[in-house]
């Protein structure tokens, strides 16, 4: 427990309360802010249009050639165990300039990805999502499938069964992964700076910002740090048992 807590218990205790006003008003801390929760929502949308149907894949997948299974398991969970800055390398192969895609998104359309907003905010798709499917599969495969069989028996289809039963079902797993996946994209650092760079404004967050404020004002980073530990606290409070069964507040 020490091991864990004390280094929170430092933060707040070194913490420049009497200036904390101040330096969490400057503007160029409040467009860290806003561009990370803006770039943190959407890539919580996107991470739940597309995780919820892969958590339904993965959980209804008992019955494939073990090979596939695996390897769709282990593409789903390696983000979670990945270097972020690899991610990060991995990414810019993909969708640079000269990635195995990117290339072409610039000769045909002239997009280019890196170091743009777009760019954080798959760069947090990409490490945070895991969290969501995780959290969605395994709600799916704990959950009862005896009402989908019924309502499948009555006549409906596939997609009426997804709308009207499993997703109610799983409902407050899809809302405790999408805050993990929130509060994990609000934190991203390494596979941001390494796919997105630090433009402020564009592409500066505010794990960012803190660590490069660490580097001129150690207050100004304190306090940063302390915003982010904030969040954090909140999102894991709403949480309670929702992530971890069995465990009550």
């Amino acid at each position: 427990m020490a091991v864990l807590g004390l280094p929170l218990v430092a933060l707040i205790v070194r913490a420049p309360w009497a200036q904390l006003p101040e330096l969490l008003g400057r503007t160029e801390t409040i467009a860290a802010l806003l561009l990370s929760l803006g770039t943190s929502a959407l890539a919580t949308i996107v991470s739940v249009i597309l995780g919820v149907p892969l958590a339904v894949v993965l959980a209804r997948s008992a019955s494939w050639p073990a090979i596939p299974r695996r390897l769709m398991r282990a593409l789903v969970t390696v983000p979670l165990v990945l270097p972020p800055v690899v991610g990060g390398v991995a990414l810019l192969l993909l969708l640079g300039r000269r990635g195995l895609i990117g290339e072409w998104l610039n000769a045909w359309w002239g997009v280019s990805i890196p170091f743009t907003t777009s760019a954080v905010m798959i760069a947090q798709v990409f490490v945070a999502m895991p969290f969501l499917v995780l959290a969605v599969e395994g709600a799916l495969r704990s959950s009862d499938r005896r009402f989908e069989v019924v309502a499948a028996t009555l006549g409906a289809s596939r997609f009426t069964v997804f709308r009207r039963i499993t997703l109610p079902l799983v409902a407050p797993a899809v809302a405790a992964g999408a805050l993990l996946t929130f509060t994990r994209s609000l934190g991203e650092f390494g596979a941001t700076i390494t796919f997105a760079g630090s433009f402020p404004g564009v592409t500066q967050t505010l794990p960012i910002a803190t660590y490069l404020e660490l580097q001129r004002d150690p207050n100004a980073a304190i306090a940063l740090s302390l915003l982010l530990m904030g969040v954090a606290v909140i999102v894991l409070v709403s949480l309670r048992d929702r992530w971890v069964p069995g465990v009550t507040a």
